[in-house]
């Protein structure tokens, strides 16, 4: 059988620096990338994850059923709405473009797959400003998304529980290790909540899982590395169990 193909759109910035030295200053850049856990986390898989960076998901976004035929997940981690509906032709030209909100939900419906991640520009984000709430995106997904910042910070650290029996869940054993905040969403009613936060932590949604159409549709609303994802999460055995599990149940190989 054929390697499940993911695509994931995100997971990649450019963070500035001023350094201020008395009278003097220079600025300096560096390029991070939050996806490295994962790839390790899926080597030697029936995984081929392909890494669609940030600063380059505007131009490069599949903009046709034909492009997004060519796998059989996409994942969205920590890059917003504005990414994915202004390309370079409407941004910068004024031209019209195709709308790949609209196409990544009419691409689901025919049978794709969708998991979107946590993050500060996943969901709602920092701010509001990652832009999914009221979008085709929020209507395939299995959870609802608030229409303001619905980012928790939980820096004493929570451990996620699991709520039931699922494929995706299988051979994940013990106590989860700690994570250190989420987007907060609403399960919605026709979907199933599968790891949460403890009640005395606030009781959010972890992990949740839907159909739409004939494919099917996932919510992580933690990240998928640092921060609100320690190092020791991503180290524990399940994190890998999780990812491999979870997109063999989204391409529909469960």
């Amino acid at each position: 059988m054929s390697k499940i193909k993911v695509l994931l759109a995100g997971e990649a910035w450019t963070a500035g620096t001023i350094h201020t030295k008395g009278f003097d200053q220079f600025a300096t850049s560096d390029y991070q990338t939050g996806v490295g856990p994962l790839q390790a986390a899926l080597e030697d898989s029936d995984v081929d994850l392909v890494h669609l960076p940030a600063p380059q998901v505007p131009a490069q976004f599949p903009a046709t059923r034909e492009a997004l035929a060519a796998y059989d997940v996409v994942m969205l981690s920590d890059i917003g709405a504005n990414s994915m509906l202004l390309h370079p032709d409407t941004f910068l030209r004024g031209q019209r473009t195709p709308n790949r909100l609209k196409l990544l939900a009419e691409w689901v419906e025919e049978g794709g797959a969708l998991v979107m991640a946590g993050g500060y520009y996943s969901f709602q984000g920092l701010n509001g400003g990652a832009r999914y709430h009221g979008t085709p995106i929020e209507t395939i997904l299995p959870v609802s998304i608030a229409p303001q910042d619905d980012r928790l910070e939980v820096p004493e650290g929570f451990s996620p529980v699991p709520l039931a029996d699922h494929p995706i869940l299988a051979g994940i054993k013990g106590e989860w290790p700690y994570l250190l905040g989420l987007n907060t969403v609403t399960v919605k009613p026709d979907a199933t909540l599968l790891v949460g936060m403890p009640a005395a932590s606030g009781g959010h949604p972890v992990l949740a899982v839907g159909t739409h159409g004939k494919g099917r549709t996932m919510a992580w609303t933690t990240d998928v590395a640092p921060h609100w994802l320690p190092d020791e999460f991503s180290r524990w055995p399940g994190y890998a169990t999780l990812w491999r599990q979870a997109f063999a149940w989204l391409a529909q190989r469960t």
